[in-house]
Formats: C-alpha cells, structure tokens, sequence
C-alpha cells in the first residue's frame, strides 16, 4: 500500500522538475534572442559609422558611451532627467486625476456629452499639436509642457475608466447591498479589484504617450530637461550628445515600462495570480 503513494509523490515530483527545467529553458533562450537583438544591432550601428556615412553625421556606440561618460563627468545628466521627470509626475498626475474623475462622471448622459468631443480629439490629435500650442503660448513657462501632457493623455485614462466603471458587476453590488455590507466593503472588496485593470492600462499607456510629450515640449520650449540639451546638442553640431541623449531617453523609458509599472503591476495583482493557481 506504500509503494504506490511513493510512486506517486516520485512521479509529481519528476513532473514539477521537468516543468522547473522547460520554463528555465524558455526564459534563457527568451533573454538569449533579447541580448542578440541589441548586439546585431549595436554591431551594425558601429560598422556603419565611417563606413556608410561619416564618423561625424552617425557617431558609433562606441564613441557615443564615451560621450555619456563625459556627460556623466561634467554633472549634466542627472539634473535634465530630474527636470523631465519633474514635469513628467506632475503633469501625467494631473492627467490621470482628470481622465478618471472625467470616466466615472460621464457616466451620465449630460456630463457625457459635455466631454464626449473632448475625449475624443485627446485621443485622436498628435501631441506634437498641443506641444507647438502651449510653445507658442506659454513660451518657457512651467505651464505649457503640463498641459500639453493633460491635453494628449487624459483621453487615454477616460476612456478606460468609463469602460470599467460601465463594466461594472452589478450583481455582486447589488449581493453585497442586499447582505447589508458597507459601502466602503463593496468599494474596497468588489469595485477597486474590478476597476484596477483599466486603471493600468491607462496609467501605462498614457505615462507612455506623457513621456515622449514632455520631451518633445523641452526640444521646442524649455531651458532644461533631456529635450532642451538635445536641442543645444544639435543646434552646435554635437551628433555624438545627440545619440546620447536619445539613447538615455530610450533605455530609460524601457526601464520606466519594464521594470518600474511592471513590478507595480505585478506586486498589485498578485492576488489574481493566486486565484489563478488556486
């Protein structure tokens, strides 16, 4: 009577190995192609430089890691990327309270209609519209780049949380009334689980679309800020800063999708994770 218990205890645990060994597989050839398509093309990048076009109009990634070293010496860096990022939580903050307040207030067929257009023309206009706007208007002032950012990305947030809170289960509201639990039972346990993720994917789309505009708003209209040194980079023919600092604004950018939002995103849903395995 023992021996089968054993078999079975050995079995399970030869499959939890087999499927330990198939997923590290997966995640090291995952990573292995990842790293390959960066070393292509930073292979390519190079060979280009002085061979296709000259050294001065596409530095290669060698001298253009040299150039981020000197940037780094002379104290430049950390101080535009502070001043972008200033910008960026303060105006994507601002764009994700009104996109949300605007989502669950339409829900009525006046306010509705009173944003519907609104909506829509945030959605649908190139930021780089609202960017020459608030240039024009608000020069170097602190405002333009925080309404260029409302302007673009408040549409992304309403829409996702008109569709949630629409979405809604009724039912288990309505269960939960009927056993007499408290409203804020029903906002904690049954409406915010439910709404968390159209809130996210308002929060990475939309903080996507924000960075890229606050950028674009320091090239045209700023004194500081990782768009406002690439503007002075190209303005005194420095190619080399130029990729560097693109280069700075792509790497950062994955690192603020990758792992900063996805963590969060994560370490938030876990609870979904363990429904799942349950």
């Amino acid at each position: 009577m023992v021996t089968p218990v054993i078999e079975e205890q050995t079995s399970r645990t030869t499959e939890e190995e087999l499927a330990k060994q198939a997923r590290r597989k997966e995640l090291i050839s995952r990573w292995f192609w990842r790293i390959m398509g960066y070393v292509v093309f930073l292979g390519l990048w190079e060979f280009a430089s002085g061979r296709v076009l000259e050294e001065n109009l596409l530095p290669g990634p060698i001298r253009v890691f040299q150039t981020l070293g000197d940037l780094w010496a002379d104290g430049t860096v950390l101080p535009a990327f502070g001043a972008t990022l200033t910008r960026l939580f303060i105006g994507f903050g601002l764009s994700f309270l009104v996109g949300t307040i605007v989502g669950v207030i339409s829900q009525n067929r006046w306010w509705d209609g009173f944003f519907k257009d609104a909506t829509i023309i945030s959605l649908t206009a190139p930021g780089l519209i609202w960017v020459l706007i608030t240039a024009v208007i608000f020069g170097n002032r602190i405002y333009g780049p925080l309404i260029a950012i409302i302007l673009t990305t408040f549409g992304l947030v309403t829409i996702n949380v008109y569709e949630g809170v629409r979405s809604l289960p009724k039912d288990l509201i309505d269960m939960g009334k009927a056993f007499h639990v408290p409203n804020a039972g029903i906002q904690r346990n049954v409406v915010l689980p439910h709404l968390a993720p159209f809130l996210f994917t308002g929060l990475r789309f939309g903080f996507s679309i924000a960075w890229k505009v606050t950028v674009l708003t320091e090239i045209f209209a700023s004194s500081s800020g990782i768009g406002f040194q690439m503007r002075i980079a190209q303005t005194l023919f420095k190619q080399d800063e130029v990729l560097t600092w693109i280069l700075l604004f792509f790497f950062f950018a994955l690192f603020l999708e990758k792992v900063v939002l996805q963590a969060f995103e994560r370490r938030y849903f876990r609870w979904r994770q363990a429904v799942e395995a349950a």
